[in-house]
């Protein structure tokens, strides 16, 4: 199956008393990036969607090959070349809160574009936290290369099992 549109959102905002450059004594700002989506595999479009809550040992690693070996929702293959959009939260849709840290990268034939360098990682991504990366660029933010440049690994730090949930948005070509 393929994507028909896809919609990534990153907000903060803030409301903070006090005097301030802009007046006062109400400072509230908004900063706000939306990447919209439409089907096919060039820059402002994407074709390949996962998502799911994965459960992690302690101190062990979860490592997702992009390219060829998960599926999607319909049980069709996924084999990306460039990923668009990564959102992984260090919590489970429901229950027990997670008590372990979270890190994203490093491992072997790992993606690195979104990093840069050979064994580049994001972390600790605490509990309760997340991470959002996302680019329309025709490139995206990472390329992905079969058995070279296909690995997104994620590792859990040592004390308990971590339940977290991973989406990646990708291209095909």
């Amino acid at each position: 199956m393929t994507i028909q549109s896809a919609t990534i959102i990153a907000r903060l905002s803030a409301v903070d008393l006090g005097a301030n450059d802009f007046g006062g004594p109400v400072f509230a700002p908004t900063m706000e990036a939306v990447i919209s989506l439409t089907a096919g595999t060039a820059a402002g479009e994407a074709n390949l969607v996962w998502f799911d809550e994965r459960a992690i040992t302690t101190g062990a690693s979860l490592d997702l090959d992009l390219s060829g070996v998960l599926t999607d929702a319909f049980g069709a293959t996924i084999t990306a070349v460039e990923l668009v959009a990564l959102f992984v939260i260090n919590g489970p849709r429901s229950g027990t809160a997670n008590t372990t840290n979270l890190t994203i990268g490093a491992g072997t034939n790992p993606i690195v574009g979104y990093l840069g360098g050979t064994t580049p990682t994001i972390g600790p991504i605490r509990p309760g936290s997340f991470v959002l990366l996302g680019s329309s660029d025709a490139a995206g933010f990472g390329a992905i290369t079969a058995a070279t440049g296909d690995i997104l690994r994620i590792t859990n730090s040592a004390g308990a099992t971590n339940n977290c949930q991973i989406a990646f948005i990708a291209r095909s070509a």
